[in-house]
């Protein structure tokens, strides 16, 4: 699909069926979602410039995501999509600069994509150009990575209260084995906004050396702007990162506590019984000169027996701190 955005905010949307020999001068930003080769194609006549296909965006080369082409700037970063899910992804978005227009050729639909369009009106329509909105399409795309970071944030805030919750109340069994599957889906998603974070880093850092750039001193301000804001929410995500880290050794660390826990138990256990384990072998060997086996309260006595055998180590164990 093809929408073809005006410099007075309407949109339209353009068929290959239409046949049009060029683009109305008003148009400022063409969006291309999950464009056929047909689509593609038509562009490409129209534009009279290569338009990156779903392969072409998946090169990690760094010569084939920013690179200049016929006075066209073509720069590929890869955007959070799907934040909110249990399996965040990536997904390669191009941007071109070509003239006075914008073009944005993508597979998927990031949600800093319509958060743009619903904002579109707030840009003044006497500098709606390509650099513009490139410049304010970037600064959403931050925008959206910023909520990510804090609703990841909010998210760990709540684990580390469940995991470090007050010792006085029991876990339920395999709580904190459960709370692991959620550590690895934040530490997955974190890792998702730091890739993006370091992409739109470069394409930022490129879009500011291109000389198109700097024929609009708005939209320069506006993207040097983003590229701090982008540089801060990078340390940021090394700072929540390095939380979850945290929180993955804290749990790992209280499981291996909670099991030697149950290991010393049945290792008490052991201790507390064997010394009527012995009293009891000795009394069951019915040897002949064994004067007890005679004597009518042999059988009381070496219950007895048994049972101090056990409380002594038992109360011995609890005074020595042990229990």
């Amino acid at each position: 699909m093809i929408n073809a955005y005006r410099s007075n905010g309407s949109v339209t949307v353009l068929h290959p069926s239409e046949k049009l020999t060029r683009l109305p001068d008003d148009i400022v930003w063409l969006d291309l979602i999950d464009p056929t080769r047909v689509e593609d194609s038509y562009m490409e006549q129209l534009l009279q410039i290569s338009i990156p296909t779903r392969d072409d965006l998946k090169d990690i080369e760094p010569s084939s995501r920013l690179y200049i082409e016929q006075d066209s700037v073509y720069m590929t970063a890869s955007l959070v999509w799907k934040a909110d899910s249990k399996q965040p992804e990536l997904t390669d978005v191009a941007f071109i600069l070509t003239g006075n227009r914008l073009v944005t050729v993508r597979y998927a639909d990031p949600r800093s994509f319509s958060l743009f369009i619903a904002a579109l009106g707030r840009v003044p329509t006497d500098v709606r150009n390509g650099k513009t909105l490139l410049s304010h399409l970037l600064e959403t795309i931050a925008d959206r990575t910023a909520e990510i970071l804090e609703m990841t944030i909010a998210r760990i805030d709540r684990l580390s209260s469940d995991i470090f919750r007050d010792r006085d109340r029991r876990r339920p069994p395999k709580f904190l084995e459960g709370k692991l599957a959620d550590i690895a889906e934040n530490h997955r998603l974190i890792g998702k906004v730091r890739d993006s974070l370091g992409s739109l880093s470069r394409v930022l850092t490129f879009l500011q050396n291109t000389p198109m750039l700097h024929t609009d001193e708005d939209a320069e301000k506006l993207c040097k702007t983003v590229a701090r804001d982008v540089a801060t929410l990078s340390e940021h995500a090394g700072f929540v990162a390095g939380n979850i880290s945290f929180l993955l050794d804290a749990s790992l660390g209280l499981i291996n506590v909670e099991q030697n826990a149950i290991i010393k138990i049945f290792s008490i256990a052991s201790v507390v019984f064997l010394p009527p384990t012995l009293v009891a072998s000795i009394y069951g060997m019915n040897f002949r000169a064994m004067p007890e086996l005679e004597w009518s309260f042999g059988y009381p006595m070496a219950l007895l027996a048994m049972v101090v055998s056990a409380i002594v180590p038992f109360f011995f164990f609890r005074w020595k701190g042990w229990l």
